[in-house]
């Protein structure tokens, strides 16, 4: 089977698990079940950076060069596809509870006839890369005119970026 790639939710109920569930017909249910081998990749906190932004003092704007700033994490890990309708609760259960832990929704139990339309899945972690790009190559006054400027523009990311290179630069 060739490699399947799916957007999905999940929860890290620690730091050897990753919880998460699929639709039973989802082509990552069968390629589990070929090769528990897998690759969870997430990226986040990611926004583009402009040339010019980087520019301070009596730099040419139009000498900058743009860029991305982000956060991205490779997960290898065995997968185990979980089948068993008690096993199936027990992960919707806590997926709502982190992600929305004070909705009211009901127990996933009420719709347990649609258990059989869903596979759980655990994956135990077994290596973790990660990558983090937030001007690590470019010194504290560029940092700062980057961070100003996430600020005032205020995009759906800029500012957890913006965190990211303040913590960087210390503060």
């Amino acid at each position: 089977m060739s490699p399947v790639a799916v957007p999905t939710q999940f929860i890290l109920p620690n730091s050897e698990t990753v919880l998460l569930h699929l639709a039973s017909g989802n082509p990552v249910c069968a390629a589990v079940r070929e090769n528990p081998a897998v690759l969870l990749s997430v990226v986040g906190d990611w926004t583009y950076i402009p040339g010019a932004w980087k520019a301070i003092d009596s730099e040419d704007p139009a000498q900058g060069i743009p860029t991305v700033y982000y956060a991205a994490v490779q997960l290898r890990c065995t997968a185990e596809v979980l089948e068993a309708p008690e096993d199936k609760l027990d992960v919707l259960r806590r997926q709502i509870q982190r992600l929305e832990p004070e909705s009211g929704i009901a127990d996933p139990s009420v719709h347990e006839h649609r258990l059989r339309e869903i596979r759980a899945l655990r994956l135990t972690i077994r290596e973790v890369i990660g990558k983090f790009k937030f001007g690590g190559n470019v010194d504290e006054a560029h940092r700062s005119a980057v961070a100003t400027r996430l600020a005032a523009r205020g995009g759906p990311r800029d500012s957890a970026a913006r965190e990211h290179l303040r913590r960087r630069s210390g503060g």
